[in-house]
């Protein structure tokens, strides 16, 4: 397929290990992107790759995601996160931890500097519309990408200030396709996979309000496919209907990300044997 290959690589917090199994994959079949677009923690995992696309930065990429947990990010007590939250009136988390662990992967990178194009996406509060960095400091932009609203802290760039991608383009595909990309491999964290049922419960009405709003580009643009474009949904290899553990969300869900990784690696590397060429 002609074209530039893209790498998309969607939103989901403690869930972005998945998207390492899913780059193993690809890295193993000797896949390599001409541009990767990240949203959230796929800003993470993207840049990553996007610095260096060779299978040594993926597992890179897993060491630091298993030593997660022990780097201190989202890893604060519940006393830590009362002070934040009372200091700060509207986050439970410093960014700190994760800027600390950006800097020492990136140091002072600029995006325009990566062996291959990135971009990564967040929403401006101010313009109240999507961001998307492809210049700059790289920290910055991921910083930004990833400041899920009242855990992480508003990210000022620019005089603007910047909050999570996933608020505006959770899975990126419809920038792949506007970018004249000819085969897209989209690397998510599993969500899109989950069907959605009417709410029954307050908290049910927040989470699947939340999750139309994070889908619903993302269903578009594949409901609307590019002539002569390939798409290639990656899967994570865990069970549908959210019954799987490895879909437990939040601090817990750190202890699995060796298994998310393994999971979604065999599942994608059978989907490229049967799929992609």
């Amino acid at each position: 397929m002609s074209g530039p290959v893209v790498f998309v690589l969607g939103g989901g917090g403690p869930l972005g290990a998945f998207e390492v199994g899913m780059l193993k994959a690809l890295m193993a079949r000797e896949v390599r992107p001409d541009l990767v677009l990240g949203s959230s923690v796929g800003a993470l995992n993207g840049a990553v790759i996007a610095a260096d696309p060779r299978p040594e930065a993926v597992e890179r990429l897993e060491q630091l995601w298993i030593s997660l947990r022990e780097r201190g990010v989202f890893a604060d007590t519940l006393f830590a996160q009362m002070g934040t939250a009372l200091r700060s009136r509207t986050h439970l988390f410093s960014n700190a931890a994760l800027r600390g662990l950006l800097e020492r992967e990136f140091g002072d990178a600029l995006i325009e500097d990566l062996e291959v194009p990135f971009e990564c996406v967040a929403a401006s509060i101010e313009r109240a519309t999507e961001h998307w960095f492809s210049r700059g400091p790289l920290i910055e932009a991921v910083l930004a990408s990833s400041a899920v609203p009242g855990l992480l802290p508003p990210v000022p760039v620019g005089g603007e200030h910047f909050l999570d991608g996933g608020l505006v383009d959770s899975v990126p595909v419809g920038r792949a396709l506007a970018c004249g990309a000819g085969t897209v491999y989209v690397l998510h964290v599993g969500r899109i996979d989950q069907p959605l049922q009417p709410p029954r419960t307050p908290r049910e009405v927040a989470v699947v309000a939340f999750e139309i709003a994070r889908r619903h580009r993302f269903v578009h643009a594949l409901s609307n496919p590019v002539p002569g474009v390939d798409v290639h949904v990656l899967p994570t290899g865990a069970r549908s209907g959210g019954a799987d553990p490895l879909l437990r969300y939040g601090r817990r869900g750190l202890g699995l990300v060796q298994d998310r990784i393994e999971r979604a690696y065999q599942a994608s590397t059978k989907y490229l044997d049967d799929h992609a060429a």
